[in-house]
């Protein structure tokens, strides 16, 4: 079963990193973070893109489950 998360970093990142989110939705809040949305098939597939968020150093905020409509569990 697919799953939807949202995944918020504190830093900003442009566009060309979008290459290293490959079936990501790269997007920013107001506050200036990045916004990853992803469909996951299961837990590994989700530490994957967590531990590939740790190996560019950069810093995680929240990891936020989505429901159906888009809106967080």
């Amino acid at each position: 079963m697919t799953e939807r998360y949202q995944i918020v970093i504190q830093e900003e990142l442009d566009d060309q990193w979008a290459d290293w989110f490959v079936g990501l939705s790269v997007t920013h809040n107001e506050r200036g973070e990045t916004v990853l949305s992803a469909s996951v098939t299961d837990q590994a597939e989700l530490h994957g893109l967590l531990l590939r968020i740790r190996d560019l150093g950069l810093t995680l905020l929240t990891v936020n489950r989505l429901r159906a409509d888009g809106e967080t569990r």
